[in-house]
């Protein structure tokens, strides 16, 4: 399938809504403000530390309802993520192979997906709220929870900004994984009693997720090229590291949660 039957297939597959998206708006909005991540991250990181001084002394909030709102929106928003960038991706590996699917730049403006890829992007600032919760309820906050947010927010903005190869597979997965993980949080604040295996396959899907990340960096290194493979060095090295990191704190938050210690000292939110 030529790219022209590609681009009409995705367009008779389009909802109105993301049709009149506008990406190339998107890309000069991100283009002039991506910096703003770096202030987010300062704000949040200066909530972390002091958020949690402040409530050293005070009694613990329940927040049950509105942590089961908040999760039950980001499960849908992911859900919905997941369905429609997925498909993008399922059509692409179909239509024009795997190593297309790696190497896809248009990922960030084609039909159906354009729309995702930028709320995606802009939609890892307002899941530093995880972050609010957990504090205010006093639950263990740990170094991977905040180190992920800050520096996946971080990576998320850039890497749209200059539209690098890879994104299409990085951002599917990510809802994917975060379809189920907020499903997992919004029953859980809900007072359902879910079975532990299902904490643990969440677990075992982001290390996995983070597995491929490397994978998938490490195929746009060897197929990275001017016309087809568009990315830097810069955005792999970055990426490379931040998923390396990810990979070896996932893997040990899953020993240390599930394969040892006492029951009672394991469960926070980890992404």
């Amino acid at each position: 399938m030529s790219r022209s039957e590609l681009q009409s297939l995705l367009k008779s597959a389009e909802y109105d809504f993301e049709r009149r998206f506008d990406e190339r708006w998107a890309l000069e909005w991100m283009q002039e403000n991506c910096h703003k991540s770096f202030v987010f991250c300062g704000l949040y990181a200066a909530f972390v530390f002091a958020g949690q001084r402040v409530m050293r002394e005070r009694p613990k909030l329940s927040l049950r309802r509105p942590l089961m709102l908040w999760s039950l929106s980001l499960a849908v928003f992911s859900l919905v993520g997941a369905m429609r960038t997925g498909f993008y991706m399922l059509l692409m590996i179909r239509t024009s192979g795997f190593k297309d699917s790696v190497c896809d730049n248009a990922f960030y403006n084609a039909p159906v997906t354009k729309l995702w890829a930028f709320a995606f992007t802009l939609s890892k600032a307002p899941e530093l709220g995880d972050t609010v919760f957990i504090v205010l309820r006093k639950q263990r906050l740990i170094f991977l929870h905040w180190y992920h947010h800050i520096t996946v927010l971080l990576y998320s903005w850039f890497s749209y900004r200059d539209q690098v190869a890879g994104g299409g597979w990085f951002m599917t997965m990510n809802y994917t994984v975060h379809a189920f993980m907020y499903s997992y949080y919004t029953a859980k604040a809900a007072g359902v009693r879910v079975p532990r295996p299902c904490a643990m396959m969440i677990t075992a899907a982001q290390i996995l997720q983070m597995a491929m990340g490397l994978t998938v960096l490490g195929l746009v290194y060897g197929w990275r090229d001017r016309e087809r493979c568009q990315t830097s060095m810069e955005n792999i090295s970055w990426g490379s590291l931040m998923y390396l990191s990810y990979l070896v704190l996932f893997a040990l938050f899953f020993y240390d949660t599930y394969l040892k210690g006492p029951p009672k000292a394991r469960g926070s939110k980890s992404e």
